[in-house]
């Protein structure tokens, strides 16, 4: 099941962010953005503390992670939340090689986003992110040949089993489903699932494809390669 975070008390209850850097500065940078959005900013200054709050908490929608911290580094810090949560997570890091950002999404970072960054881009994705999560209707729910997306649950299921995915691979199957029998190019599934402002290629999408087949079992089939252009999710008659 994917993660949802939990909201007592009304609608207006802030969303909690965690936001865990080493830098005060760049602590600060960070939470009078979001505070200025209305969220509950919740600090940590090393890996430790980051894990410690997140599992007192238990209810925190979102995690900003920087990678390179005192005691746990922002990968350690990832490893252990994936263990236990499917909360999302943006990772920020000074470094830009394309191996550190493969490797983010293979330990299921949700968005990646190197330094210098915008706050205003880091504060819309995290908008974007907890808008879809908690965004659905009750009864928004797809389905496509064996499998059933509970978009209000954020959970999937095929031949009815649970499948556990992260919220980008929940997000990429949701648009295929949405998008069933269409030819999708790799910029249209970047700007659609990562939204317009992430910088990103086409290898970030082939990684999630490839690890979203292999939670699919034989189902992966679904999802069509189309060389050359992208992807198209279509259910065998």
């Amino acid at each position: 099941m994917f993660h949802v975070f939990e909201r007592g008390g009304t609608q207006m209850d802030k969303l909690k962010v965690l936001v865990v850097d080493d830098e005060s500065r760049m602590r600060k940078l960070v939470r009078d953005f979001l505070v200025k959005k209305n969220f509950e900013v919740l600090e940590a200054e090393d890996g430790e503390q980051a894990v410690d709050i997140f599992f007192e908490k238990k209810d925190i929608a979102l995690v900003i992670l920087d990678v390179m911290m005192p005691k746990m580094d922002g990968w350690q810090v990832c490893r252990e939340i994936r263990r236990y949560s499917q909360t999302p997570i943006i990772m920020l890091t000074a470094k830009s090689e394309e191996y550190d950002e493969l490797l983010g999404f293979e330990l299921g970072v949700d968005e990646y986003i190197s330094k210098p960054f915008s706050p205003k881009i880091l504060v819309a994705r995290v908008e974007a992110i907890l808008r879809r999560t908690s965004g659905f209707s009750s009864d928004d729910v797809l389905k496509a040949g064996a499998i059933e997306i509970n978009r209000a649950a954020h959970e999937v299921t095929i031949d009815g089993k649970s499948v556990d995915l992260s919220y980008k691979e929940f997000e990429l199957l949701t648009y295929f489903m949405e998008n069933q029998g269409i030819a999708l190019s790799r910029e249209k599934i970047l700007n659609s699932v990562w939204n317009y402002d992430y910088f990103g290629d086409a290898r970030t999408i082939d990684t999630h494809v490839k690890k979203l087949r292999s939670k699919m079992g034989s189902y992966g089939d679904y999802i069509k390669t189309i060389w050359g252009m992208g992807y198209k999710f279509e259910v065998e008659s």
